[in-house]
């Protein structure tokens, strides 16, 4: 095998590999003998048909087996060779325009190397942690808010109309066209003003109505409603509100803190103390990661393969587009070109992301599968009713895998970092943390 070098600028690696006909013939030979051993041939014992048979029956095949391993494992040996690592899959062409047998394989190999990532003093870097201690107040305006979601309705006053937030007592009938349709009937039944729990604009022509009062509802079904028998549909709901009651917030009392698990009120306020203060610790961690990563994209000063960087401006590109553009979905759109804007973001993000995979490469970081699963279940959540099935999605899809092993391993690698960093705990004033997390999120 002969390699020759035929460009290396910067990261970029090209090269010109060649695999003599002798060496191919060698391999193909040798695996028609592995096949010869337990292969039948009418008119000779197993194991014992003529070589030069079983090449002609099989050569083309078996020296097609033989190129693709051959390439396969050519590159992998000039890798591991010259210590490269690229940062995305080789560039692998066959130049022979008809490859035939007794001809030499010459081979083309591209790509980029991933950059050599220096050590960093991460000593030198100097934060501050915004502590926050969560104050009675705090934990009484939490309280308050727990018992008025967790309050009840009563009855208002006769005549009175119903508002935003009041619950409705209603009996309905929805028709299409002027015949009923299944489903589009209920008695006694509690609607809150509000939720956004009935079809878009069916809520909103409740407001003002009264007890005893009977109205035309006029909606028109979503044209992704789940029903197809119905999606983009008009139709009419004749109405017969029967009751309208108020909200009414929960007295904070012993009942109160039992209903959430609380052994008693001061229990509750403990628990709510806790929690207070595990989402100030989250917000703070927040806001020194990326004063952090800030600190870190200034620090970096290594090339970068141009491969990388573009693959993620143009995906940062096309999130962007479909965050404007909603409503189109699917890739039904037209070319989304990434702009120096986009390109800047890439190379931030691509540059932090090499730095931070060297680090937990050479401090050895895995996450385990204690975390890994602790990390779905949270995810899971998010779809109730529908746990099982996005257990079962992960489980099967690896890309989705990687989408959730990402962040908790970027997140591990930047508590290493922090142990290493000055880090200084500075006691701030809740509302100086939120103006401080404000205004970053104002620079993006």
């Amino acid at each position: 095998m002969q390699v020759t070098e035929t460009n290396s600028d910067g990261l970029k690696r090209e090269y010109a590999i060649t695999v003599t006909a002798s060496d191919l013939e060698a391999k193909t030979t040798e695996k028609l003998e592995a096949l010869r051993k337990d292969f039948h041939m009418k008119g000779f014992r197993k194991g014992k048909a003529p070589l030069a048979l079983m090449k002609s029956q099989f050569g083309k095949s078996v020296l097609g087996e033989v190129v693709q391993e051959t390439v396969e494992q050519t590159v992998t040996d000039h890798l591991e060779e010259q210590g490269h690592r690229p940062a995305a899959q080789p560039d692998i062409k066959i130049t022979n325009e008809n490859f035939e047998e007794g001809q030499d394989l010459n081979v083309e190999v591209a790509y980029e190397c991933l950059p050599d990532v220096p050590d960093m003093d991460f000593g030198s870097i100097a934060l501050d942690r915004k502590i926050v201690e969560v104050s009675d107040e705090d934990v009484e305006e939490a309280l308050g808010r727990l018992a008025e979601s967790s309050g009840e309705f009563e009855a208002r006053d006769e005549g009175a109309a119903a508002e935003d937030g009041d619950q409705v007592m209603i009996d309905f009938l929805g028709k299409i066209d002027g015949e009923a349709f299944d489903g589009g009937e209920a008695e006694d039944y509690p609607l809150i003003l509000g939720s956004s729990s009935f079809i878009p604009g069916f809520e909103e022509q409740l407001v003002g109505a009264k007890a005893g009062e009977s109205r035309d509802v006029n909606v028109s079904f979503p044209e992704e409603y789940g029903a197809p028998n119905l999606a983009g549909k008009d139709a009419v709901f004749e109405v017969t509100v029967k009751e309208v009651k108020a909200p009414k917030t929960a007295d904070i009392d012993e009942a109160l803190a039992e209903k959430y698990g609380a052994e008693n009120l001061e229990d509750l306020r403990g628990k709510l103390r806790e929690q207070i203060g595990a989402e100030y610790a989250q917000a703070s961690r927040g806001l020194v990661k990326r004063r952090l990563l800030d600190m870190l994209d200034d620090k970096i000063d290594f090339a970068l393969p141009v491969t990388m960087v573009d693959v993620e401006a143009k995906s940062i590109a096309h999130q962007l587009w479909h965050e404007e553009n909603p409503d189109v979905e699917g890739h039904d759109h037209p070319e989304i070109e990434a702009t120096e804007e986009h390109m800047t973001l890439a190379r931030r993000r691509v540059g932090l992301g090499l730095l931070l995979a060297e680090m937990g490469r050479k401090e050895e970081i895995e996450i385990t599968d204690a975390e890994f699963g602790q990390a779905i279940m949270t995810r899971a959540r998010q779809f109730p009713g529908q746990e099982r099935e996005f257990f079962d999605f992960v489980r099967q899809n690896r890309e989705m895998q990687e989408q959730i092993r990402a962040p908790l391993y970027e997140d591990k690698v930047v508590d290493l970092i922090l142990e290493r960093a000055n880090v200084t705990d500075v006691p701030v004033a809740k509302a100086d943390l939120e103006a401080e997390i404000e205004a970053l999120d104002g620079e993006e």
